[in-house]
């Protein structure tokens, strides 16, 4: 009977990889809640025309600083209240998603493609490629984040597309070093010889044979690397470097009504917990995936 058992067990399928993936990533709860949160983002997002029930522009001066729907003087008009201008924050919320997500999708595929090229190359190639390389980046890591993407923005000029370029340098330093550290860990794994061996050139070796075996890690950064992106753009926002205003972005809406945060607490708040959400929600959606993929953390 026993040996019966076993068989039967031995000849199970595998179970399918997007099937064992869910369930190491939905042991972890955050990760879950915080993937369905981004699920909703990308939601409001993407029907941002639909959703919101004002126009972002429009200004509305008798409502102006108009307190949100629960609060003494609140209409149903603007559940959320008005700014300073009378412009309706809850569809600056809305569309801020659509700007923010925008932002992250922009810096994530700039920095992860160019992290990948320099990273894989510096990696196979070696020498004083590899060391020219990762001296520039160890150059970028050493001036603070947030001050290196200041300055230039402020040498290309205050707006949203310099406000992407510059992010996506700041954050360039981190997938080239994990792309390097991976090639280096798999460059002496049998199946790259075997490829060699059987004649494969440089760049298939690269990008075919290396690549797909580094991915794993590059995935949960480049998912963490959303939270960044939203976050550094609210600051470059915030301290005017970013996004111009009349523009729905959270850090510019946050710059543009600090003043009234005293008798009108709703037109800061309500930016601040979009951002904080989030940035939140990839960073627990990345912890899951860091989960899921790391065979490390497997059992």
């Amino acid at each position: 009977m026993n040996k019966t058992l076993i068989i039967t067990r031995d000849n199970e399928a595998p179970p399918h990889p997007l099937k064992e993936f869910w369930n190491y990533f939905s042991e972890n709860k955050g990760a879950v809640i915080g993937l369905f949160f981004i699920i909703f983002a990308i939601t409001v997002a993407v029907f941002a025309d639909v959703l919101a029930p004002h126009n972002p522009f429009d200004q509305y001066r008798d409502a102006l600083l108009q307190p949100p729907l629960w609060m003494h003087g609140g209409s149903t008009k603007f559940l959320l209240g008005t700014d300073d201008v009378g412009r309706d924050i809850m569809s600056r919320l809305i569309h801020g998603a659509r700007l923010s997500l925008f932002v992250g999708v922009i810096v994530v595929t700039l920095s992860l493609a160019a992290g990948i090229i320099l990273g894989v190359t510096s990696g196979y190639f070696g020498g004083y490629y590899e060391v020219f390389v990762m001296r520039l980046m160890d150059i970028i890591l050493a001036l603070p984040s947030l001050l290196l993407a200041l300055a230039i923005v402020a040498i290309l000029g205050p707006s949203l597309k310099n406000a992407i370029l510059a992010i996506a340098i700041v954050v360039l330093p981190h997938y080239v070093r994990l792309t390097r550290a991976s090639v280096i860990a798999e460059k002496s794994k049998d199946y790259v010889t075997a490829s060699r061996v059987c004649g494969s050139g440089p760049f298939r070796m690269m990008f075919a044979v290396l690549l797909p075996n580094c991915m794993a890690p590059l995935i949960v950064q480049a998912t963490l690397g959303f939270s960044t992106a939203i976050l550094d753009a609210a600051a470059l926002g915030f301290l005017g470097m970013g996004a111009q205003p009349p523009t729905p972005e959270w850090g510019a809406m946050l710059a543009s009504s600090l003043q009234f945060i005293q008798r009108a607490w709703w037109v800061v708040t309500f930016p601040g917990l979009a951002i904080l959400l989030t940035v939140l929600a990839f960073n627990l959606a990345g912890d899951g995936l860091r989960d899921a993929l790391d065979p490390k953390m497997k059992r």
